[in-house]
């Protein structure tokens, strides 16, 4: 049976038990007084006098009459009841309709449920929020497959060509084409560990353990200095400590890539790298501030999308595959957090990742 019927079935089932209810205490507080045998009052003892009906007699009068109540309010409560509940799951019907739709591939549909906010106004909000979010995360995901496919084969494109090369020219030299194939092959082994890892942040399966993010900040630091030396760069750390709960391996790999996008997007010579973290009453805070070139807000929107690159990252030597951003995206919404990436006034930009705290004897 449908929802609607049982609706029906149950309206009309309340309403005869509320009028076999009424009738047996009208039998219970009325008709049982009544005697079932014929009374002599003499008018001198009483003023009351004349005919009174014997139990019966009333019976015979009041049962016709109570069976056809109650076939009244069983016909009143089948049509009243398809009718109400017809008008009670009318939301339910569009909620369906468009989830409907969306099994079919269309996401852009919106439900709008209209009128005061109920269960179903609640139902059909959330249902229009996740359809919204629905699009948003499958065009993030075609964008990016598209992107991939592109990436991945650029090198594998021109891997064909050195080789078709040395097909074709068997006096070319053999040392420089290894090397060539190796930069190449190198490259397309990053690209591929950084979709890894991508899809592992973004699946969220890893395991959480209370870790303080200053040190990963220490330890990125340290990893990251010869190359901060080659660049002419100085990084200055400096912060509290600030436990947090996550994979320690991720947000390394965060913290790794924020401080290496500092150091490389940087002025040529006497660049400057601040890694500083803070604790706030709910939660901690990792910055990495750099100085540059200068970035316009508009850039610094597009910079966590997977494969954009800004204007230095095409032409140095550390132009990465253009997912280090996107990765500390990834890894920051994986581990609830936020990402905010600030144009400085002077140049460069501040990126602030800020992560849910913990308390430091929460694991105890």
């Amino acid at each position: 049976m449908s929802v609607r019927l049982k609706l029906t079935l149950s309206y009309a089932g309340f309403l005869m038990l509320a009028g076999v209810l009424l009738l047996a205490a009208v039998w219970v507080f009325l008709l049982r007084y009544v005697p079932n045998r014929a009374m002599l009052i003499n008018p001198d003892d009483k003023p009351t006098s004349g005919v009174f009906p014997v139990r019966s007699a009333l019976l015979e009068v009041f049962a016709p009459r109570a069976a056809a109540v109650l076939v009244f309010l069983l016909v009143f409560g089948l049509l009243g009841g398809w009718l109400l509940a017809g008008r009670m799951l009318a939301p339910l019907t569009r909620i369906t309709e468009a989830t409907r739709m969306a099994t079919h591939g269309s996401l852009s549909h919106r439900i709008r449920l209209p009128g005061r906010k109920d269960e179903f106004r609640e139902l059909a909000d959330a249902f229009d929020a996740m359809l919204v979010r629905l699009e948003a995360h499958v065009a993030e995901q075609q964008r990016f497959a598209a992107n991939a496919s592109h990436e991945l084969r650029t090198p594998l494109a021109i891997s064909k060509a050195l080789l078709d090369v040395a097909r074709t020219d068997p006096k070319s030299d053999t040392g420089e084409l290894i090397e060539r194939l190796h930069a190449v092959n190198t490259r397309a082994i990053d690209l591929t560990e950084a979709l890894l890892l991508l899809s592992r942040a973004d699946q969220r399966t890893f395991t959480r353990e209370p870790i303080d993010l200053s040190l990963l900040a220490e330890e990125a630091t340290e990893t990251l200095l010869p190359l901060a030396d080659r660049r002419g760069v100085t990084i200055e750390t400096s912060g509290d400590i600030t436990p947090t709960i996550g994979s320690p391996a991720l947000l390394l790999q965060l913290t790794t890539n924020l401080v290496h996008n500092a150091i490389v997007h940087n002025v040529p010579e006497q660049g400057t790298v601040w890694v500083k973290t803070a604790v706030r009453p709910k939660t901690v805070v990792l910055t990495v501030e750099n100085t540059g070139e200068q970035v316009t807000a508009e850039l610094a929107a597009t910079l966590t999308e997977p494969f954009q690159r800004g204007t230095e990252r095409v032409h140095t030597d550390h132009a990465g595959v253009g997912l280090g951003l996107a990765i500390v995206k990834t890894i920051t919404r994986a581990h609830d957090g936020t990402l905010t990436l600030t144009p400085r006034s002077a140049g460069g930009i501040l990126i602030t990742v800020e992560l849910p705290a913990v308390a430091p004897d929460a694991d105890r």
